[in-house]
């Protein structure tokens, strides 16, 4: 886990089209519902235009902008051109930044120290993880029993999400629920 930037990093990594937007959904939602601010992060291997081709910040960016913002009432969005490819310390600290609890990201899938794998049966009948690098395995294959990783099924996004808050949020939990009570108090 990143904790050197002050917020837990989780990673599910795991082969293409194995489920992991879809569990990242269901712990988004679950984390959320719980009251945490949860940031994500897609990881591309590739170059990916963000923006929406032909839209003003657009082709303010293919003019030369290095950084083109959007900002309206409820969103601010920013594309900035950088030089290397971000840390997930730098990634995190944007999280922080942001006022985020947690930072979830998607496809990193050789940084990090917190990983939750997906493997679907349907895809592969192996992980791509090492058994030690690994949080959570989340798994529809009973054949996938790594020694000494916590299981959890492809539909247990909410049981994963409480073991996460249980493993690297719960004292912020503790903090966070003294203070909605010292606010509640007028303290």
């Amino acid at each position: 886990m990143s904790r050197r930037v002050g917020i837990p990093a989780v990673s599910v990594v795991g082969k293409s089209d194995s489920g992991k937007t879809t569990l990242m959904e269901g712990l988004i939602r679950a984390l959320t519902s719980r009251g945490w601010r949860v940031a994500t992060c897609k990881h591309h291997v590739h170059e990916v235009d963000i923006d929406q081709p032909g839209k003003d910040s657009w082709r303010h960016a293919r003019a030369g902008s290095r950084v083109a913002m959007i900002s309206s009432p409820t969103q601010f969005a920013v594309v900035r051109q950088i030089d290397a490819e971000r840390t997930l310390d730098q990634i995190a600290a944007e999280a922080v930044a942001g006022g985020c609890d947690i930072l979830l990201t998607e496809g990193f899938k050789r940084a990090g120290n917190v990983r939750i794998e997906v493997s679907r049966l349907a895809r592969s009948d192996e992980i791509i993880s090492e058994p030690a690098e690994l949080f959570a395995l989340v798994t529809d294959n009973p054949d996938l029993r790594p020694e000494g990783v916590p299981l959890f099924g492809l539909d247990e996004a909410d049981g994963l999400a409480a073991f996460v808050e249980e493993r690297f949020l719960a004292k912020a939990h503790d903090q966070h629920h003294d203070q909605q009570g010292d606010a509640r108090d007028g303290n």
